[in-house]
């Protein structure tokens, strides 16, 4: 064995496998028929997203007044859905970005797919404002662009066109980072296509990739730098949208806790979720040796340390809500964890700061049924948080006149779990087009891995 192989890590990649059975392995999800168990999956998926695009048809037919919102609830579940898509699709570019440039070889088996999960997840989550806006087909004004009233231009100070920014930039370089490291990729499949069709379709795709040492070269430089361009963008993405509600003047929002509470919880959310798709992946695609309970493991305990650090900011709210000596600010909490709301806080408070207190136990956190159902858990938490960091807030204001309820409808249901269904629709016709793996780069630890698996008395 040579001398940088660790004797004490276990194998990233199971079943003694070499660089033709990865190959196969991969490859098997586009080249092969659909199994039925993803036609069953992907049949639910799609029902639920055409529900989803009715609700969606009907409230741009009608008007938000479908909607359960008021005049003192302006923003409910179409925010607070907007906040939840933009968190889940954070922990995407984490995986690959961030833990590309620390070297983190357990990365190679779930980036593809978490970075996949980002782009579906940014696009949901672009369409709540979208909608919100009314009148869908004039989203444009929110770009600063010459328009038909002449002078007219959006307002740069606000901190809703830095949202614009920011998600935009935020999605066209994970865009590109995900396109790019899938090149060579899509020339393993070019080259084994059968079909002059397929070979054409993977040929463009792979822009004339010949493997030559110089263009995996150039390949890894371009990788590093969009990480290093990427990763502040991680943090800086959630934090412009925190501070949507941190430059207002409402007791709950106006706090400036908020951008590193929001990238905490964003990172938290997304790693749930990259979790329930991979938890689902690994068994419709027969993925298990190489997305292994190790890697299960892995993220367990990255939920358990972003769980304990939402955890710490909402005792800080809480903390500093009374220390501040503001009589509305702490009004503000104690109606959160008190008031008509209060089965809100406190599903928030459960699900996200107990129940992830459960991966400490190390046959928990390798166990593939805890772990989906902790999952799904922490993902339904994060979403009661956004809404009562939203509603709860606005629902009773400064006069106690225009307090106010909020109630949501068939359509905001029915849209909400819409996007959701548009979410795995496009996740599992992904992993029927693209390869779910980034076969090239878990090639490059194959060597080691496999031959400590093959011959562990090697390794003593």
């Amino acid at each position: 064995m040579k001398s940088h192989d660790s004797v004490l890590r276990e194998p990233l990649i199971l079943g003694n496998k070499d660089y033709k059975d990865i190959t196969e392995d991969v490859c098997k999800s586009v080249e092969g028929k659909a199994g039925r168990m993803w036609w069953t999956v992907f049949l639910i998926a799609l029902t639920i997203a055409l529900w989803g695009v009715g609700c969606i048809a009907y409230t741009i037919g009608k008007g938000i007044g479908v909607w359960g919102i008021n005049k003192t609830i302006g923003w409910a579940w179409d925010i607070t859905n907007f906040v939840w898509w933009v968190g889940i699709g954070h922990a995407g570019t984490l995986i690959s970005a961030v833990l590309l440039l620390f070297r983190q070889r357990w990365r190679m088996s779930i980036n593809r797919s978490a970075e996949a999960m980002t782009i579906f997840a940014v696009i949901c989550a672009a369409l709540f404002p979208v909608i919100h806006m009314g009148r869908p087909w004039l989203m444009y004004f929110v770009f600063p662009l010459k328009n038909q009233f002449g002078s007219l231009w959006v307002n740069f100070n606000s901190p809703l066109l830095w949202d614009v920014f920011a998600i935009s930039t935020y999605l066209t370089v994970s865009l590109v980072f995900w396109y790019i490291g899938l090149i060579p990729d899509f020339a393993t499949i070019r080259d084994r296509a059968i079909t002059p069709f397929r070979k054409w379709i993977y040929g463009v795709l792979s822009f004339g990739w010949g493997g030559t040492s110089k263009e995996w070269q150039r390949f890894e430089m371009v990788s590093l730098v969009l990480a290093g361009l990427a990763t502040p963008l991680v943090f800086s993405v959630h934090t412009i949208v925190s501070m949507d509600f941190a430059t207002s003047v409402i007791p709950g929002w106006h706090t400036t806790i908020f951008p590193p509470y929001f990238v905490s919880g964003a990172v938290f959310s997304g790693f749930a979720m990259v979790l329930t798709l991979l938890l689902i992946m690994r068994k419709v695609l027969h993925l298990e040796n190489y997305i292994t309970i190790q890697h299960i493991e892995l993220m367990n305990i990255i939920i358990i340390v972003t769980g304990s650090i939402v955890g710490v900011a909402y005792l800080t709210e809480l903390f500093i809500s009374w220390y501040s000596g503001v009589e509305y600010e702490s009004y503000a909490f104690i109606n959160r964890f008190s008031g008509p709301y209060a089965w809100a806080y406190w599903s928030m408070m459960t699900c996200n700061v107990i129940s992830p207190q459960l991966f400490w136990f190390k046959k928990i956190r390798t166990s593939l049924t805890a772990t989906f159902i902790l999952a799904i858990v922490v993902n339904i938490g994060m979403w009661f948080e956004r809404f009562v960091i939203i509603v709860t807030s606005i629902h009773r204001d400064y006069l106690p006149s225009s307090w106010s309820m909020f109630f949501p409808t068939w359509v905001d249901i029915g849209i909400y779990v819409g996007t959701i269904g548009i979410f795995f629709t496009c996740f599992l016709l992904f992993t029927r087009i693209f390869p779910v793996i980034a076969q090239s780069e878990l090639k490059s630890i194959v060597k080691s891995t496999a031959q400590q698996h093959r011959d562990p008395q090697k390794t003593h």
